[in-house]
This record gives C-alpha cells, structure tokens and sequence, in this order.
C-alpha cells in the first residue's frame, strides 16, 4: 500500500479515515493537526503544519481532511503550502461510491460512500464530493468546492472554484454557480448565481 498523511483531525478527517480504510489503497502513518496531539482514531498525530517538511518523501501521499463549509480558502491555503513540499496529492474513490470510466477526479479530492459521478463529469482539485451526492452527467466542479451529504448536481451544471453546496440541495440542468458561493441545506437553484452568493431557507 501506499503510505498518506491526512492533514486535519477534525469530524471530516474521521469520514475521510473511514473511505481510506474501506478502500485498502492507502495506508495512513498519521495526521498533522495545529491543535491536538496523540492519537486520533488510532493513528499518531505527528505534529504541526509546519512539521510536513520533515515527512516528505517522493512517493508519499498526502490528503486535505480539514472540512470545509462558509470558507474555502482554509482548504486552497494548505493545498498551495503542500504543493510547494511536493508531496503527492491523493485522490481517494469509496468503492461504495460508482465513478464513471468516462469522468474525471482531480488531484486531492475525495468521493465519500454511495456518490455517483457520470459520465463526462469533471471533479477538480481539493474537493469533496461527499455521501450519496448525485453528480449527473457534464457537471463541472472547480477546485476546492464541498458537495454536502445527499445533493444533487443535475446535468450541465458548472460550479465554480470554492463553492459549498448544503445537504439535499438540488441544482436544475445547466445553471453556473459562481465562485466562492454557498448554497444552504434543501435548495432547488434553477436560476444562475453571480461570485460569491450566499443562498440560504429564507432568504432570497
């Protein structure tokens, strides 16, 4: 197995532990966390984020499990520290999730238990696509986007970088979601939305 190092221990990181061990692609030698120390789930934490230098190796692997929900630029913040260290960005796929042969998983992303991407989707850098999340055909999600729990992305949809999607959202064909915006909870968008839109119950 190859071995990776999870970097937040946090709720996320505990679903994230969950796929990678379902997968047995990975093995996990520890987390980077700037708060906790220990263990975590079993596995050591190995210290700061300033400590990542110290486990580099070129065939290690590395994963973004901080969560993600109002503010993305936590998540893009690590991704660009880590990519100047080199290390290798994982891409993690549950295998009680169905990936189409014909679609995309960029580097650093994770498909968490019982997502479906079709065909032609493209899933780009540092996202998460997490529980049962519905990714139809043609969809394109730019880097660090969250697909919350039970969402659904119809075809045609274009999310932009940095987005968050709430839980048991819909999302008509063919609307372009700008970047950096949030989407709350039991949604149906079917209009398009500018940068930075904040759509919540409630609230128009």
């Amino acid at each position: 197995m190859k071995e990776i190092i999870l970097v937040g221990a946090g709720g996320h990181c505990k679903s994230c532990i969950d796929v990678i061990e379902k997968q047995k692609k990975f093995k996990i030698i520890g987390i980077i966390d700037n708060k906790k120390k220990g263990y975590f789930l079993k596995y050591k934490i190995l210290g700061k984020d300033d400590c990542l230098k110290k486990y580099y190796k070129k065939k290690s692997y590395i994963l973004i499990t901080v969560g993600q929900i109002k503010n993305f630029q936590v998540r893009e913040k690590l991704f660009k520290k880590i990519k100047k260290i080199k290390f290798n960005f994982a891409t993690v796929v549950s295998p009680m999730s169905y990936v189409s042969k014909h679609a995309l998983i960029d580097e650093g992303s994770i498909i968490m238990h019982g997502a479906i991407i079709n065909a032609g989707a493209y899933i780009g850098k540092n996202c998460i696509i997490n529980t049962k999340s519905l990714i139809e055909h043609d969809v394109t999600i730019g880097d660090h986007c969250h697909v919350s729990t039970e969402t659904t992305i119809n075809g045609g949809v274009l999310i932009k970088k940095g987005t968050f999607i709430g839980s048991r959202s819909i999302i008509k064909n063919n609307i372009s979601i700008g970047e950096g915006s949030v989407v709350g909870a039991h949604l149906y968008i079917n209009k398009n939305l500018k940068d930075n839109s904040f759509i919540k119950l409630g609230k128009k």
